[in-house]
């Protein structure tokens, strides 16, 4: 019988059949870990250091154990890769024939019914989105799977995307006219066939939370469920074990009430008006919210008048939608289902405005033009516990950042696993060689209005010893735009800033364009991978601490400190030192890559959490002088 240990070989199958492979000790044991994991049907959590290669170290033990496997990636962009590039060389190398299957949430899925609806109002929208209406029409008389993500010209945010893919809210089911040619369901069924399912953490957390039916089916089924990127669970678990109310999610509602009106109750007076007072609804509240971002609690919000009046005639004008949808919702499935997803919506406002409770926390974020309520669970710990617990499968959680010093709990303790085994392996990577911690002297304390200023002084010799190839990395959107003002005037190579442009494309023209310097906020911290000379320097303003007025965080310290934890120790620290070593590893990705990381946060070495941090990292020489970082480039 063939095991883990055979392939991971200099002259086994993955050498033979790639021409870049090379023998880690490191994979090969996180590999058997894997493989004794499934085997003995104990759940375990490991952490990989960057370069362990835990992709292929999780595949090949997966597809070797014959059992129905379910594997969860952060990112759809992950999903696609392992789908599209890394399983078909595994199992080309293993000789093996494995059925696997890739299923997204209905959202990624084109709508048939949706598109023909729509086509019927591209007037409505831009030049640009009807010239990419019409070449969604041409793919979608080619296409086999109805996966959007086959457009590449169609960006994520593309306003086109709600309008031609559905939702559980609006989706007819079995009385769609489209429901035996449906992408969707075509999706789910090869799902079910598959031994080897690939999926996404927002579709599998939104099963667990059950708010996505039609893939509850396939969990019960699985034998072993592997979550890459799992340090990313916590977090989405809160999510979707609790409530979101969007101004999107409203839009979308009015956009689709406005076209079931058109086809099916035309003679009906003043809906335009109607909905017309429903869209000037919305952007009042958000006007009402101020122009910057922010997220705060929705007590302290409705301390104002202007917003308290808001967030009444936004709900006045739902209601009055509801009214009316409730009067012809008789007369076609889409305005029964219209008024079934206001008056749910209006159900929610209600629970969101009149009901408080002591386990959740509820609070607003706005971001550009949108707001978002959300009402948020303090621990998910025994609710993903025992979701989890209901499907008899090996669970496998691995990452870069699961570990504060080979220490687990943090991680284990937010999502109730007590009965795991655990791994920590260190990364392949020669980082005493290969990289340069730099701690810069004099700075003062992060509070300091004058704080960004120095930031800058003191990465301004750092760029230049690195003749740009830059990350600037903060842990605010307020210190990113001061630097960028600062930058402005005083940088010599090119500089991009996070917000001038969609995330992949600063990205690519970073890659593209020597000498670059990126600044950017936590979307760059982790899942991006920039190898060889375009990166060489990453700089961290501060220690990327949760901010002490953060609304989740207030109330979970709140509780914390209520039944006798110390909520700095055992929730800020742990998740502060997991994010930073998200940001540390964009610097060396590959085991020819070199490069300085410059931490400027003073208290590394003025606290007493300072050592725990460090011990926390790879391990590499640490300078606090600037000659020293000149002179490691100089060598390089």
């Amino acid at each position: 019988m063939i095991t883990s240990t055979d392939i991971f070989t200099n002259d086994g199958p993955l050498s033979r059949n790639l021409d870049d492979y090379v023998h880690r000790d490191e994979q090969k044991a996180l590999a058997i870990k894997i493989e004794e994991a499934i085997n003995n049907e104990v759940s375990l959590v490991c952490e990989a250091g960057t370069g362990t290669g835990k992709t292929y170290a999780y595949l090949v033990p997966a597809i070797l154990s014959g059992k129905k496997v379910i594997i969860s990636t952060g990112t759809k962009h992950l999903q696609d890769q392992l789908y599209q590039k890394d399983l078909p060389i595994i199992n080309r190398s293993l000789g093996a024939a494995v059925n696997t299957a890739l299923l997204k949430g209905r959202n990624n899925y084109l709508c048939k019914l949706r598109l023909r609806e729509y086509e019927q109002i591209g007037s409505l929208f831009k030049s640009k989105d009807q010239y990419r209406l019409q070449m969604i029409r041409t793919w979608h008389s080619e296409t086999k799977t109805g996966d959007l993500g086959e457009l590449m010209d169609l960006p994520e945010d593309s306003p086109l995307k709600p309008t031609i893919t559905s939702t559980t809210d609006n989706c007819l089911g079995q009385e769609c006219e489209f429901y035996n040619e449906c992408f969707v369901l075509q999706a789910r069924r090869k799902a079910q066939d598959a031994t080897l399912l690939v999926v996404n953490h927002h579709l599998l957390m939104a099963d667990l939370a059950l708010k996505e039916t039609g893939f509850g089916e396939l969990l019960p089924r699985a034998e072993v469920i592997i979550f890459d990127e799992a340090h990313q669970l916590p977090e989405l678990a809160a999510t979707f074990f609790g409530l979101t109310i969007s101004s999107r999610q409203i839009i979308n509602l009015v956009n689709d009430t406005r076209t079931a009106f058109l086809a099916d109750a035309k003679d009906i007076k003043d809906v335009d008006q109607l909905m017309d007072t429903l869209r000037k609804g919305i952007q009042n509240f958000r006007l009402s919210l101020g122009e910057t971002d922010r997220r705060e609690s929705w007590g302290e919000l409705l301390k104002s008048t202007a917003i308290k009046t808001a967030s009444r005639q936004l709900h006045q004008s739902l209601g009055n939608m509801e009214r009316l949808l409730d009067k012809v919702s008789m007369r076609s499935k889409s305005l029964e289902n219209s008024w079934l997803r206001t008056s749910s919506l209006l159900g929610q406002f209600k629970d969101y405005s009149e009901r408080v409770l002591d386990d959740q926390v509820q609070w607003l974020e706005t971001r550009g033009n949108s707001f978002f309520l959300h009402q948020t669970p303090l621990d998910v710990s025994s609710m993903f516990k025992e979701r989890i617990n209901q499907h008899d499968a090996t669970c496998i959680y691995t990452s870069a950042t699961l570990a504060v010093k080979k220490d687990f709990s943090h991680f284990s303790r937010q999502l109730g696993l007590t009965e795991c085994n655990t791994v920590a392996l260190p990364s392949p990577f020669n980082y005493q060689q290969q990289a340069l911690l730099y701690l810069p002297a004099n700075l003062p304390e992060p509070g300091m209005p004058e704080y960004t200023r120095s930031v800058i002084n003191t990465a301004l010799p750092v760029i230049k010893a690195s003749q740009g190839h830059t990350f600037l990395l903060f842990t605010s959107h307020r210190a990113l735009r001061e630097a960028g003002d600062i930058l402005q005037a005083r940088m010599e190579y090119s500089l991009l800033i996070q917000g001038q442009a969609p995330r992949t494309e600063l990205l690519e023209e970073f890659r593209n364009t020597r000498h670059a310097v990126l600044l950017g906020t936590s979307s760059f911290w982790e899942g991006v991978d920039v190898k060889g000379d375009s990166l060489s320097s990453v700089i961290i303003d501060k220690l990327p601490f949760m901010p002490p007025d953060d609304p989740v965080f207030r109330a979970r310290a709140e509780k914390m400190q209520a039944s006798g934890s110390n909520p700095f120790m055992e929730y800020q620290l742990p998740q502060a030192i997991i994010n930073l070593k998200q940001g540390i590893g964009r610097l060396i990705r590959d085991s020819s890559d070199y490069g300085v990381l410059t931490i400027c946060d003073p208290r590394l070495l003025t606290k007493s959490y300072g050592k725990q941090v460090l011990a926390s990292l790879p391990v590499m020489e640490i300078t606090r002088d600037i000659s020293r970082v000149e002179d490691f480039y100089s060598r390089h």
